[in-house]
């Protein structure tokens, strides 16, 4: 299928690892010109077709100076995460304090991107807005109480995204992992092996075989080259009639009527 994205300009955060970089390596074979925003971009390096920048997406002032750089920007992909670190079941084993930095970077930082870009796609009167959410944001997942809330709260906001900007023609949507080897699963298993006693504690592999087998219907991890493709294709002209949607890639854990 030719998606018909060549010479589109496309910005990603968290291009650095992980699905965003695989998102970001997509849109590059593509044809775009891809620019990345990390705060983490030597390991490995940012694409390298644009121009790059080192930050914070809780900071709103860096946010917006990247985007008034590039108005030129055809489509925008949110995909950042970080979890609070800590076990959170049941939540009060939580201080209300370990709740901040999960809020402030997965949904105030997509907000800064949204509240930044938002005013040069509606001038251009196309483009989209794609934001990495999870499964744990639709279902209350206990593990880790912050990340879930924020992921839900930025599945709302991606709506209302989807919702004030169709007038403009541009189209916002959320992808939703369930099962990814990436360093935010890990640090999710981290979290809950650290609470176990020994005897009971488990390796990565086994604890995430475990986990797959017990939640996901299919039976097996989703990788970021999935997330990749379908990213993609939400940017083209196939799905132009695609928005305020939440798509889970996730083996069947969450199934909507």
């Amino acid at each position: 299928m030719d998606l018909n994205l060549t010479g589109q300009n496309i910005v990603v955060f968290g291009a650095a690892q992980g699905i965003g970089r695989a998102i970001a390596d997509q849109f590059e074979t593509e044809g775009c010109s891809v620019a990345g925003f990390d705060q983490s971009p030597d390991a490995p390096p940012l694409p390298t077709t644009g121009d790059n920048s080192v930050g914070d997406v809780t900071s709103f002032e860096q946010v917006n100076a990247f985007a008034a750089a590039r108005p030129e920007t055809d489509h925008v992909v949110f995909s950042v995460g970080v979890g609070s670190g800590k076990f959170g079941f049941p939540f009060w084993n939580l201080d209300p304090r370990d709740w901040k930095h999960a809020l402030e970077v997965n949904l105030m930082g997509a907000v800064n991107v949204a509240h930044a870009f938002a005013p040069h796609l509606t001038k251009r009167g196309r483009g989209s807005l794609l934001f990495l959410v999870s499964v744990a944001g639709q279902m209350g997942s206990p593990t880790d109480p912050p990340y879930s809330a924020a992921k839900a709260g930025l599945i709302n906001f991606m709506q209302v995204v989807a919702k004030d900007c169709a007038p403009f023609h541009v189209r916002a949507n959320a992808l939703s992992p369930g099962m990814v080897q990436t360093e935010l699963n890990e640090s999710v298993w981290a979290a809950g092996q650290a609470n176990l006693p020994a005897e009971q504690q488990q390796d990565y592999v086994t604890w995430a075989e475990a986990k797959i087998k017990k939640t996901s219907p299919l039976g097996r991890w989703q990788t970021p080259a999935e997330f990749a493709t379908m990213a993609t294709y939400l940017a083209s002209e196939h799905a132009r009639n695609i928005t305020g949607q939440t798509i889970n890639i996730d083996g069947g854990q969450v199934m909507h009527a």
